[in-house]
């Protein structure tokens, strides 16, 4: 039994981020349904929190974070904590280990 409510109640500390990867889709075009197994496991996703930063030993400055919360970013295929909340699934990265930070 998890005792988180949703998302916004988990706050990250440090350089984490929590994000929720982009959902693959679920049916072709022409509206043929595509099988869970033989789904693409998409390497984007949405930032839902980012903690503060993390504190520079040498000069005690914290350096903040390189996305913020509504950010998309192309993470690597594997790595990440898994969080369960509700029915949904998050991922908790280090703000080094995303790759790229993705632009409109």
């Amino acid at each position: 039994m998890s005792f988180l409510k949703n998302a916004s109640s988990l706050k990250p500390l440090f350089d984490r981020v929590l994000v929720q990867r982009l959902k693959p889709a679920t049916k072709t075009a022409t509206g043929i349904y595509i099988p869970e197994k033989n789904q693409e496991k998409l390497n984007q996703a949405t930032v839902i929190a980012a903690g503060p930063g993390i504190t520079n030993t040498t000069t005690g400055q914290v350096i903040p974070t390189s996305v913020k919360a509504g950010d998309k970013v192309l993470l690597p295929n594997f790595g990440g904590n898994p969080v369960k909340i509700g029915e949904e699934e998050y991922l908790l990265y280090t703000d080094k280990e995303i790759l790229a930070k993705i632009e409109d």
